[in-house]
């Protein structure tokens, strides 16, 4: 009875560390505000329709800026492109018409990693040669 108490308790303790995996995703999504303006809406509306996830919003000198974290998911930039807006209009926009730009900042940054790691695979030979 001990051991599989210990064993189950060993297999849960495993089960929720995996669990804590960070598996988000971060979505930059970039406005300009003479398009904002012309479909009649702003940044904190665009920003409370996403209200399930994690969002925050940049404003400043340069462009409008929204980050979104969705929490395990299987977006990617078109998927989230496609959600729709409500502007206060009787239609309703998807959020690809409005924004100027969508970047999977997740993915972009899995990409980088990748072509570092080429960049140091293909330095390392070098620097073994002008070492010799």
């Amino acid at each position: 009875m001990r051991v599989l108490f210990i064993t189950l308790f060993t297999l849960i303790s495993f089960n929720l560390t995996w669990a804590n995996e960070d598996d988000t995703k971060t979505f930059l999504v970039l406005f300009k505000s003479k398009e904002l303006k012309s479909h009649q809406t702003n940044l904190k509306e665009i920003e409370s329709q996403f209200s399930l996830f994690d969002t925050k919003t940049y404003s400043g000198n340069s462009e409008l800026a929204l980050l979104i974290e969705i929490p395990s998911c299987d977006f990617d930039e078109c998927f989230l492109g496609d959600f729709l807006i409500n502007t206060g209009k009787e239609t309703d926009i998807k959020l690809q018409e409005v924004a100027f730009r969508v970047f999977d900042i997740t993915e972009s940054k899995k990409t980088m990693e990748v072509f570092l790691e080429a960049h140091e695979n293909q330095d390392n030979p070098k620097r073994n040669q002008k070492a010799q």
